[in-house]
Order: structure tokens, then sequence, then C-alpha cells
């Protein structure tokens, strides 16, 4: 098993040729046009550009030890990718992602936050530029933390939602003798359907 690399530059080093040369172009632009307070790394195995504990001492709900997440970019077995978890976090930014990456004139092969492509040329780097610019740190944190609560309040509702519904749709029961719990039915009168 390859050991996994620890540096950006050891990351793209491992890369083909044709690979490491449209990563470094995608990374170019991000750099260009990061907002002061990102850096950049590796996180989960790929180049990551993320908010440190030094800024935000919380990191990530889903793993505390890493740095809160904003983009990173990779080469996958059959594409690269670009991750950007403000387009996913942010729905005006998503709708403003999508509809500007399409009037660029390319493809969109995106998930949620992952926008795969297999040739630098597929990808409108001014794009991906205005959606680094468009998202300083602080918007992110912000973006983040509400996104955090709201999806935490949302859990709340449906877990209350689920036992209010459990309750009403519970057969019910009396007992009978010997102490046991038999259902009881109800028999429908002819009337009703």
């Amino acid at each position: 098993m390859l050991a996994k690399p620890q540096t950006v530059d050891s990351y793209l080093a491992g890369l083909p040729e044709e690979r490491r040369e449209a990563l470094q172009v995608v990374r170019q632009t991000i750099l260009k046009n990061l907002h002061q307070g990102y850096q950049e790394g590796i996180q989960y195995g790929m180049i990551g550009y993320y908010v440190p504990h030094a800024i935000y001492p919380s990191g990530y709900h889903a793993d505390p030890q890493q740095p809160l997440p904003f983009a990173g970019l990779a080469s996958q077995k059959n594409h690269m990718a670009i991750y950007l978890m403000s387009v996913y976090g942010d729905p005006d930014l998503g709708h403003w992602f999508r509809d500007a990456w399409v009037k660029a004139g390319k493809r969109l092969d995106m998930g949620k936050s992952c926008v795969r492509f297999k040739a630098i040329e597929a990808v409108p780097l001014e794009v991906v530029a205005e959606t680094i610019r468009r998202v300083p740190v602080s918007r992110f944190i912000e973006q983040y933390e509400a996104s955090r609560s709201s999806t935490s309040s949302a859990k709340r509702k449906v877990a209350t939602k689920r036992a209010l519904s459990a309750r009403k749709t519970s057969p019910k029961r009396s007992a009978s003798k010997g102490g046991e719990k038999k259902r009881v039915r109800r028999k429908k009168s002819k009337g009703s359907a």
C-alpha cells in the first residue's frame, strides 16, 4: 500500500503529468482568489483549503480534529474533482454557480459539492475564481454554523414528529384474561368505507 502524501507538492508529484498539470491550473486559480485566513494543505487525502483551528477552534463537526473544510481538489480514479462546500451549504451561491458554469458553455457534472471533470478545458476557471472570491472566511463560518443549527433543529423536529406519529399509529391494546395484552379491533360499520 502506498503512503498517503503529507504535502501538496508530494500529492501533485504522485500524479500522472496530464492530471498534475490540470490540477495545478485549478490550484493556482484557487490560490489567487482565496481570502486571507484560509490555509492550503492535505485534508482527507486530497489538496484541501480550510479554516484552521486558530480561527475556528471547533473544527469540522464530523471530525473536530480536522479544520473546517472549505474546498478541495483531487484526482480520483475516473476523474478529477473540485469540492466546493460553500456551494453545497449556500443555496443562493449554489444556484449562481450552476447557472454561471452552464452560461460559460461547459457541461456541469456535479454532486452536492463535487464538480467532476476529465480535462482542464472542461473547467470555466473564471467561475471557479469568482466562487472562491465570493466567500470570505467570516461568511463561510456564519454559513456553516447556520447550516449546523438548522440541521440540528430539523433533526429535532423530525424526531418529535416521529414520536408523535408513533403514538398516534400504535395499535390500541386492552388487557385480556391472564394479564396479556390483546389488540382491540374496531368493527367497521356497514355504512363506512
